[in-house]
């Protein structure tokens, strides 16, 4: 047995066959939800592996997941692993155009799709080749022109005939799982990692709080060792790779995952009482602050004592937001998590980390800070970019150049460059300081955005806000405020702003120009959208906003 996914997987299946594993809510409120025990979803896994290979794919060929949250998404992501099929994750926020990027530069050779996503679907597919096969979850859509001009099979019936047996070959280690990055500061890319690699970087060796194991048997003797009791809750979209590695975390524990189809801030709290979850994962201040405000609201007194641990990883915190949470429920632990698609998970903020001292981990010898030019470490109080050693990803899928920009190779091992910039102290501590690639330069100034932003949404009228840089004569950028109020919130002045976060900020750091809107534009897991932010940013700046 290698440090195989699939594998990884059945072991914990034969070890609590009859242990529950996921329940799914459908449409939150309705009571609509399903549950399937480790057995049974290995079952309905195999299934599907077995339709794939039957429609001709073949071991190594990309197949795309353009789903929502549900059953559907974790059976197919297993289907594939157990095939030897790549899962491609597929951001079902893209239009026509921007899926035939994706499906061309992932090479999709099957899709696996949401019914509602149809018309989408059927836009692109002409310019996706390589495109092959298509199975639709659901019923046939509203517009039956667009249901016609697409060869599909319907999920339900390409499993129903098909075998739960697991007569597949053996697999490897070296097994490809690629996560398709969320495309908000750039064009998507493809993160291939083989699985060894992620289940050490991305899933903490089976154990992310714990000693990892030693070898591959041991994941599934932990499992039978040990009992039941936790059940994880990854809130975001599944298409996100955060929450399909969490899912996975919780297999690998043998414990029960709890998914919804959207995230809906009232009935995630409902599901915590229910299901008496303990382990919440989130992407920042977007998911967090709804959460906050509906426990201290309309769904004050929720039982959310089973909580033991929420994390958010993608996303920094705030400490308002965090502060406000932790009144609600003393009891909980709560996470920012460092990691990315192309590093996995590389550690959680320490005690001190805040608005005076910024977002700071303690690393181990596999993470340095690096100068991006020579690859050598920084030294003293300069800045550089997180570098990590190990278990990271092969490169990008379709894209040497990129490849070649990130990852490189030092005295035999393989070594990935962060975008994030850093610093480090004397006691190895890092601070993370944000993206090189959304630092703003303001007469020779460096300004990350995210330092900003804690210091505005620190504000009370303020629910969210983005910051980005905009031309100027004079300094060549500068720092520009994209702000979202509160409902019933007092209109919003520059002067306001300025006088709140002349308290926090540097005065080089304090934004010379707001523009305020009804809404944040982030990603469905509440990634920021830069590129959104600074061209209202730029649009407001021209207008005089």
């Amino acid at each position: 047995m290698e440090y195989n996914l699939a594998d990884l997987f059945e072991s914990v299946v034969d070890a609590v066959p009859d242990r529950e594993a996921l329940v799914y809510v459908d449409h939150p409120g309705t009571g609509s939800e399903r549950r399937l025990t480790y057995a049974q979803l290995d079952a309905a896994a195999n299934r599907l592996a077995h339709h794939l290979l039957a429609a001709g794919l073949r071991p190594g060929e990309h197949v795309g997941l353009h789903l929502y949250n549900g059953v559907e998404y974790l059976q197919t992501a297993y289907a594939c692993l157990k095939a030897r099929l790549v899962p491609v994750n597929v951001n079902y926020r893209y239009v026509a155009d921007e899926l035939v990027y994706l499906y061309r530069d992932a090479d999709l050779a099957a899709l696996v799709f949401d019914a509602e996503f149809t018309d989408r679907v059927a836009a692109a597919l002409p310019q996706a080749q390589r495109l092959r096969h298509l199975i639709r979850v659901g019923g046939p859509p509203v517009a039956e022109d667009a249901e016609s001009a697409l060869e599909t099979v319907e999920f339900a019936d390409a499993v129903a005939a098909e075998s739960s047996l697991r007569d597949f070959g053996p697999r490897s280690a070296d097994d490809q799982f690629v996560i398709y990055t969320g495309g908000t500061t750039g064009m998507p890319k493809g993160v291939m990692w083989r699985q060894e690699d992620l289940f050490f970087s991305g899933m903490g060796g089976g154990a992310p709080t714990g000693e990892p194991v030693k070898r591959p048997e041991e994941l599934a003797e932990r499992v039978a060792a040990g009992g039941e009791g936790l059940v994880f809750f990854p809130t975001p979209p599944l298409m996100h790779g955060t929450s399909t590695l969490t899912a996975f975390i919780g297999f690998h524990f043998g414990q029960k995952v709890v998914v919804h189809r959207k995230f809906v801030p009232e009935e995630v709290l409902r599901t915590i009482a229910k299901e008496r979850v303990t382990s919440v994962s989130l992407v920042g201040d977007a998911m967090l602050r709804p959460l906050a405000d509906a426990l201290a609201g309309p769904l004050q007194g929720t039982d959310c004592s089973s909580l033991f641990t929420l994390s958010s990883s993608g996303a920094v915190m705030s400490q308002t937001v965090r502060d406000q949470f932790q009144s609600l429920v003393p009891g909980v632990l709560i996470l920012n998590n460092f990691g990315s698609s192309e590093s996995g998970f590389n550690g959680t903020a320490t005690a001190d980390a805040g608005p005076d001292r910024g977002f700071r981990i303690s690393v181990d010898s596999h993470i340095a800070v690096v100068d991006p030019a020579t690859l050598e470490p920084v030294t003293g109080a300069a800045p550089g970019r997180i570098a990590l050693r190990g278990h990271v990803p092969l490169g990008y899928y379709n894209d040497p150049a990129a490849s070649a920009a990130t990852f490189f190779r030092r005295d035999g091992e393989r070594w990935v460059l962060l975008g994030d910039m850093a610093t480090v102290d004397e006691d190895g501590v890092v601070t993370v300081l944000g993206r090189g690639s959304q630092c703003i330069n303001t007469g020779g100034e460096k300004v990350y955005p995210e330092e900003v932003e804690e210091a505005l949404k620190a504000h009370p009228d303020v629910y969210d806000a983005l910051v980005a840089g905009v031309p100027d004569e004079r300094w060549g950028h500068r720092v520009a405020a994209v702000v979202q109020p509160r409902d019933g919130a007092d209109p919003l002045t520059l002067e306001d702003v300025q006088a709140h976060c002349r308290a926090r900020l540097a005065g080089y750091k304090i934004p010379r120009s707001l523009v305020v809107t009804e809404r944040i534009q982030r990603s469905p897991s509440g990634k920021a959208d830069y590129r959104w932010a600074r061209s209202i940013a730029v649009q407001g700046a021209g207008s005089g906003g």
